[in-house]
């Protein structure tokens, strides 16, 4: 398969419960690369509350997508990655819970999220040899919505404002929600989500994920954290 631009992610565990649980919820598979059906929860239209983060699948983003810059290759992104992984230990934190981010909900860690922090920098900086240049409609895709100072520092440097220290680890579940639908969503997932969620919780590895030509991201390959 052909792929316009790759990621690194978190993406959780195909075999968890809570990530088959989240899979189904968003109704796309990294894994398997096909549509998962959504669970049946009454009253909600989950397909329209997902649609925006579908093509994406149940993941966190460490480094965002970016297209190969010219005289690089998969095959040495691949070998950095590997890199990577091997010099990076796995991060533990207290455990997962259900945010408001704006509008959308989103799960954050629960804890110190320093060394979560630490993993998500080095995959920005150190795979960014990796990175063309983002043309100029995206830049400005980015600046619409209004950016601070360290934000455009970091969409000029790195080619993405929320990185680094404007970096929140975050697994998101919706796309931007009129506000009175917020809470029947997220009781919803209280109740289904929640209690699946695993404490501790930990990242054992990184995925380099590819995106197609109609937009969905596939799993590549996943890099165990064995530093």
């Amino acid at each position: 398969m052909t792929f316009t631009r790759y990621a690194i992610y978190y993406a959780p565990p195909a075999e968890a419960e809570w990530s088959r649980f989240g899979t189904r919820w968003l109704g796309w598979d990294l894994e398997t690369g096909t549509d998962a059906p959504h669970p049946d929860l009454s009253d909600l239209d989950i397909a329209a509350i997902t649609a925006v983060p579908r093509k994406y699948g149940l993941h966190a983003t460490m480094k965002p997508p970016m297209r190969l810059a010219p005289g690089t290759t998969l095959e040495g992104l691949q070998a950095a990655c590997e890199r990577l992984a091997a010099a990076q230990r796995p991060v533990t934190l207290d455990g997962l819970e259900i945010a408001r981010l704006g509008r959308f909900l989103a799960l954050r860690p629960v804890g110190d999220t320093a060394a979560l922090d630490g993993l998500a920098a080095a995959c920005v900086t150190q795979l960014d040899s990796f990175r063309a240049a983002a043309p100029e409609h995206e830049l400005e895709r980015r600046r619409a919505g209004g950016l601070t100072y360290a934000q455009e520092a970091n969409l000029m440097q790195w080619g993405y404002p929320y990185v680094l220290d404007q970096f929140r680890f975050h697994i998101t579940l919706t796309g931007k929600l009129p506000k009175p639908e917020l809470p029947g969503v997220e009781a919803a997932l209280a109740t289904s989500l929640v209690p699946l969620l695993p404490t501790p919780f930990t990242i054992a590895d990184l995925a380099l994920v590819g995106e197609d030509e109609d937009g969905r991201f596939h799993l590549i390959h996943r890099y165990a954290l064995t530093g």
